[in-house]
């Protein structure tokens, strides 16, 4: 999810302060509530950054190192902003096999990234996914929830060009 109310791409803005401050004390002082703060708070600010973490953790009066290892576990979790426009590429077998590698190295070199990242400018990011659950088609990619099948390097100019 993209960060709706920011000044500049990733910058957490006081409206979305206030509003993670508003979900901690809801669920203050409840047990087993880590996962559901982080997840409305990223909901809310599109990421967790350094400084919404610390926020959580003094809140609920838990270790900021306890709520890292959280982010860090869960795939769910991101530290780093979301571009407004998410490329998934499939890296399973099938995939992998018939040239997702070839489609990566295509995307590091058009977006200037390095394996799963986001552009400077905010608009892609990039990240690597096991399977699609259409092995048939591959190497498959996904740009938000458009399934862009058997793709080959030289058309991704293209499919990119459709999104802002």
């Amino acid at each position: 999810m993209a960060c709706e109310t920011c000044t500049r791409f990733g910058e957490v803005t006081d409206e979305q302060r206030e509003k993670v401050r508003e979900i901690i004390s809801h669920y203050k002082g409840k047990p087993g509530i880590l996962i559901q703060v982080l997840h409305e708070a990223q909901q809310v600010v599109g990421y967790l950054p350094e400084e919404i973490q610390t926020m959580i953790a003094e809140g609920l009066d838990i270790p900021l190192s306890e709520v890292y290892s959280v982010i860090t576990f869960y795939a769910l979790f991101s530290l780093k902003p979301k571009g407004r426009n998410v490329i998934r590429v499939c890296k399973g077998t099938a995939c992998y096999v018939k040239g997702a590698d070839d489609i990566m190295e295509k995307l590091e070199e058009d977006l200037g990234t390095k394996g799963e990242d986001t552009t400077d400018d905010g608009r892609f990011s990039v990240e690597i996914v096991r399977c699609m659950g259409a092995c048939g088609l591959g190497p498959i990619i996904s740009v938000n929830e458009d399934i862009h099948a058997r793709v080959k390097s030289d058309q991704l100019k293209k499919i990119l060009d459709k999104y802002e």
